[in-house]
């Protein structure tokens, strides 16, 4: 069976993911989530790949699980399978080694919200529209939350959740969904810019950083502080620590061995 989810080359050490089903408005079927997971770490395994873009096909981001399929599934470890695996999918952004960038245009809704959400930044056009709309059908955006709610406050959170009212973009960045919106002729560009920046760095730090950053998230202040000492540690040991410190006391540019 052909995969929706294509992996498209942007620069030499860039890739983007693609949810290619527009006719679903990219929904997160089974099979979409599947693929999507398959193709997250095999970029994620890619020793030639610092940056993965993630971005849907057609008039929008992604509209969330197929409401078809779901209405087709009628038993309970059925549900449970599709939920778990959507799951799978936004912890493999979380705990992967490579910084996700979601690339935004029309709507990221439900699990799309999700998706944006669980990336580790993210940009859209002016036009994109973001909504846990779950609540309208009779089905509480409660995954999506999880990840939308470790971006945006309470009280915006709630809103969005107990209304199922779309947001716009700019609002999207004014509460922290997102990083920030442009013309949709400048997305391409600036996500780019972004994404040619951050792979510039040293591939080693930037796994070390993204991992301490999540993992410290959750922790009480004092265990927060212990564990990222002991990760700074770590990082200072590696090679590209030590060759950053001279490059910058040189006044020059790093050489990153990744290592």
């Amino acid at each position: 069976m052909t995969s929706n989810i294509k992996i498209k080359k942007i620069d030499k050490d860039i890739s983007s993911i693609v949810i290619d089903e527009p006719q679903t408005y990219n929904s997160l079927s089974f099979k979409n989530l599947s693929d999507l997971l398959k193709n997250l770490k095999k970029l994620d395994a890619d020793k030639n790949i610092k940056v993965i873009i993630l971005e849907g096909a057609g008039k929008g981001f992604s509209a969330g699980h197929n409401l078809k399929e779901v209405r087709g599934l009628k038993k309970k470890e059925k549900y449970q399978k599709l939920f778990n695996l959507c799951s799978k999918v936004m912890l493999q952004i979380i705990e992967g080694r490579k910084p996700v960038i979601a690339k935004v245009h029309g709507a990221a809704f439900a699990a799309g919200c999700q998706l944006v959400a669980s990336c580790d930044l993210a940009y859209s056009t002016k036009e994109a529209l973001f909504a846990t709309p779950g609540v309208n059908i009779g089905l509480f955006c409660s995954t999506p939350m999880v990840a939308v709610s470790r971006k945006i406050n309470r009280k915006p959170m709630m809103k969005m959740l107990l209304t199922g009212e779309p947001i716009k973009a700019n609002y999207a960045k004014e509460i922290s969904l997102i990083n920030d919106c442009f013309a949709a002729s400048k997305l391409d560009s600036e996500v780019l810019k972004v994404a040619k920046l951050i792979a510039s760095k040293s591939n080693l730090t930037i796994k070390i950083g993204k991992q301490a950053f999540y993992k410290q998230l959750e922790m009480p202040l004092a265990k927060a502080y212990a564990y990222t000492s002991k990760m700074m540690t770590i990082n200072m040991m590696a090679m590209d620590a030590r060759e950053g410190i001279s490059a910058f006391l040189e006044k020059r540019k790093p050489k990153w061995k990744n290592k």
